[in-house]
């Protein structure tokens, strides 16, 4: 197990404390480029699929000894893990319950064409354009994990993905897959387009039923705002628009939309 520096950090009102903590604020992730992980299932798959991305790890010695595997990957990754008491801890988290753990990481977004390499020529993709609720942002980049997207491409204009509550809600997933972020809606769906990537509008209303849509080739889901879907000029440059059936609900919101999206396309693969 990797040693805690023994300089136990215990005030909640020093530099580094503050330092850290400031990192809830986007301007200053934005100016830094650096971002929080907390709690241990986000920290661990850091470690394990972008550990050279971590700058700082800071831990309780509760937290150490219970959660042996996570500091042996950071001792094999070579990150120092700074011990704290739980009140630093707590004055560093976004979050009301870190479980004793928060790291310090290195932007891990990939430029648009990295991640339209990784969709190929049979993969499929997930396009948000202008979602503003952390949740969803974070529950969809994890459903795209989970059903083997290629790829996560996040128009300018979204929710940022360094936010603390989408880092959360991706439970670690932000680390496995391609996320690419702050390209303008036209671009982004222009730049998929040239690479015969199909754009397949999830809309309640549109004229396609979801069982219906082949599902096999390159393709991206391009999914809108949580409050008013997507944008005309969006539903224009694609080339169907897709609804789920349903048979009571009114609607589904974007996450749900999302998952059953994402796993009809992984479903087509099997």
């Amino acid at each position: 197990m990797t040693a805690v520096d023994p300089n136990l950090l215990s005030n909640a009102r020093s530099d580094r404390v503050r330092q850290v903590a400031a990192l809830g604020r986007r301007a200053v992730r934005d100016k830094q480029g650096l971002f929080l992980v907390e709690g241990p299932q986000a920290v661990r798959e850091l470690l394990r699929y972008a550990a050279p991305a971590t700058d700082a790890l800071y831990v309780t010695e509760a937290a150490a000894a219970r959660h042996t595997d996570i500091m042996g990957l950071a001792e094999e990754a070579g990150v120092r893990a700074h011990a704290c008491t739980e009140q630093v801890l707590a004055a560093m988290a976004d979050s009301e319950a870190p479980q004793g753990m928060v790291a310090v990481a290195r932007r891990v977004d990939v430029p648009l064409e990295a991640a339209l390499d990784a969709v190929g020529d049979d993969g499929f993709a997930v396009v948000l354009t202008n979602v503003r609720d952390p949740g969803n942002a974070g529950t969809v980049l994890r459903g795209a994990d989970a059903f083997g997207a290629a790829a996560v491409l996040v128009s300018a204009a979204s929710v940022d993905v360094y936010n603390p509550k989408v880092v959360r809600s991706t439970v670690g997933s932000l680390f496995h897959l391609p996320v690419s972020v702050g390209t303008p809606v036209p671009e982004l769906l222009s730049a998929c387009r040239a690479r015969g990537i199909r754009l397949l509008a999830a809309d309640g209303s549109g004229p396609t039923s979801l069982p219906d849509v082949d599902l096999h080739g390159a393709h991206a889901w391009v999914m809108g705002n949580e409050a008013w879907g997507l944008e005309p000029e969006t539903l224009a440059l694609c080339d169907d628009a897709v609804a789920i059936p349903i048979q009571r609900a009114e609607s589904l919101n974007l996450a749900m939309a999302a998952t059953v999206c994402l796993h009809s396309s992984a479903a087509a693969r099997h």
